[in-house]
């Protein structure tokens, strides 16, 4: 995951300025800067003038993420390859933090629904996939088409 983060503002460049895109990879880069457990209670809202606005639930997990913003700050630039975002900043929304929650775990409702169409053939073939991570895309993929036709033939 981390080389596709590094190869996506050089794309960006590549492709002239969009601000939607460059906001979407500053949101992943955010995401992989936090790591799955933190992203739980920190998700990236908002990006204007340099600045990502982070909800966050609580004064607490304010006070403790704006100690850690510098670092935060650093390792995402590190990965955009440049100064993309100057300043995170921590507001209080829990409804937002909430929201963003509900989504993660319908997504992961998704793959296990996903994952349980997979046939012994199909996990077989995807055995001699030797990386992990691309292994478990490949098995999603092929689920998620699988799901799909399941749920177009019963229409």
């Amino acid at each position: 995951m981390q080389d596709i983060l590094s190869a996506l503002p050089e794309l960006l460049d590549q492709h002239g300025y969009n601000e939607d895109v460059r906001r979407s990879v500053i949101f992943a880069i955010w995401r992989r800067v936090a790591g799955d457990s933190l992203s739980e209670h920190a998700v990236a809202v908002d990006l204007e003038n340099f600045t990502l606005r982070i909800a966050v639930a609580d004064r607490n997990w304010q006070r403790n993420l704006s100690e850690l913003s510098k670092e935060m700050l650093f390792r995402m630039n590190f990965i955009f390859g440049s100064a993309e975002v100057k300043r995170l900043e921590f507001v209080i929304d829990k409804a937002a933090v909430a929201t963003v929650n509900r989504r993660m775990v319908d997504h992961a409702a998704d793959e296990a629904q996903a994952l349980d169409e997979i046939d012994e053939p199909l996990r077989k073939a995807a055995d001699t996939i030797a990386d992990d991570d691309m292994r478990r895309k490949f098995l999603l993929a092929a689920g998620s088409c699988l799901a799909r036709e399941r749920r177009l033939a019963a229409k």
